[in-house]
């Protein structure tokens, strides 16, 4: 049952069809080899056997040069792809733009067309040959006319009795050269990834990874923060729920705002999910910076000394979306794990060629609170830092904690960096 799903089955025939795909190919190279060899030789091309073994002879090197062409190797991988069974990984993605991947798609579309020109030309004459050897026993009139003229050992008996046998092994020989399988096997040699494509393969998941971790980043610092800072004002709203209601009305108008803008945001990276963005596109499109300060201070949950020195406006637009991501983030640490109330020292310089932004506050008597999944805070600011060519530095000093992160505050500097 294997052998006949082997040379029968739904691949096997997939595969003489790929095949007689290519010696369809090989039609127009081998009319211009006929061409040129009648050309040459002289007589009529199609009576002449040695003259059509020329013409084919002539053609393959014209199919070679076709198959530099980088747009072969996409075509050719679809049909395997699609009529060889072979595996998509196995197979490059792409046109080929290497010296080693056209020679090796040339070699491909070579073989493809030489072995499909091949099958082709036994497939329309092999099968009526065959019946016809397998039918001499039976017809003497066919028998007559082919036998006539040949080697007495061919009109034996036993020459006759072999003759079905001999029909047969004509059959299965050409159903077995157009299951394709030596064709097949080549594939992945040929039309397989060079070390060029898998590094560009890999360049390609890096670029994605890139992106997904640059919008996982800012989800968390955005809905981090806003939780964090909701967390402490619903908390501080329900200690004084019965005192004091105008405090109460503060609280739950910082409540309402946190979450307007933290839901906009989030609208914002969800819109970069759901597009089909270039990698560098996400690291210019989202993102509140520095002129949006002063209601993340505002609404942060915790009371916040502000100290500036210099013009955050002169800061490169993508350094000052990051230098916000980094004080929203730091801000979320501090209302976590300094105890909600502490007061936080923010000092945000502007230099001539870097931004420097400090953070302190004093350690909480109680334990962090972390939560589930937590922990990437601090990870997360050190890599947004050295994106941009900056550093950080994070930990406890004394009864503080500080952050300091540094990073390039021009444009030019910036992308040189990057």
């Amino acid at each position: 049952m294997k052998l006949l799903a082997a040379l029968f089955g739904r691949r096997a025939r997939l595969r003489w069809l790929h095949l007689i795909i290519g010696g369809a190919l090989l039609m127009p190279y081998f009319l211009v080899g006929a061409v040129l060899v009648g050309m040459v030789g002289g007589g009529a091309l199609f009576s002449s056997v040695p003259a059509q073994f020329a013409a084919f002879a002539v053609a393959l090197p014209l199919a070679a040069v076709s198959g530099f062409f980088p747009l072969v190797r996409p075509l050719s991988v679809a049909a395997a792809r699609a009529l060889c069974g072979i595996p998509p990984g196995l197979l490059a993605d792409g046109p080929a733009r290497t010296r080693q991947a056209r020679v090796r798609t040339a070699g491909w579309f070579t073989l493809h067309l030489a072995l499909g020109g091949i099958i082709s030309g036994a497939t329309l004459t092999l099968p009526p040959f065959a019946v016809a050897v397998a039918a001499l026993p039976f017809f003497a009139g066919l028998r007559t006319t082919w036998l006539l003229d040949g080697p007495e050992m061919l009109r034996g008996t036993w020459a006759l009795a072999l003759a079905p046998f001999a029909g047969l092994a004509m059959l299965l020989a050409l159903v077995a050269a157009a299951a394709g399988k030596v064709l097949a096997r080549r594939a992945p040699v040929l039309l397989g990834p060079t070390p060029e494509d898998r590094l560009a393969a890999a360049e390609r998941r890096a670029a994605d990874l890139a992106v997904r971790n640059r919008l996982a980043r800012e989800l968390h610092d955005s809905v981090g923060h806003a939780l964090s800072a909701v967390t402490l004002q619903a908390g501080a709203a329900r200690r004084v729920l019965d005192r004091d209601p105008e405090f109460v009305r503060e609280a739950l108008t910082a409540i309402e705002e946190t979450t307007r803008r933290t839901v906009g945001e989030l609208d914002s990276v969800l819109g970069l999910l759901r597009r089909d963005e270039e990698p560098g596109d996400a690291d210019t499109a989202y993102g509140p910076g520095l002129d949006a300060l002063g209601v993340l201070l505002a609404h942060c949950g915790v009371p916040v000394a502000y100290e500036r020195q210099g013009d955050p406006d002169s800061v490169d637009p993508v350094v000052s979306r990051e230098a916000y991501r980094i004080v929203q983030e730091g801000l979320s640490n501090a209302s976590r794990h300094g105890g909600g109330t502490s007061p936080v020292r923010l000092l945000l310089a502007v230099r001539e060629r870097e931004l420097e932004i400090v953070m302190e506050n004093p350690l909480g008597e109680r334990p962090a609170v972390v939560r589930p999944g937590g922990g990437r805070g601090l990870r997360g600011i050190a890599e947004r830092a050295v994106l941009l060519g900056g550093r950080t530095e994070a930990g406890a000093d004394g009864g503080l904690w500080r952050l300091t992160a540094v990073l390039p505050g021009t444009a030019g500097r910036t992308e040189e960096r990057r």
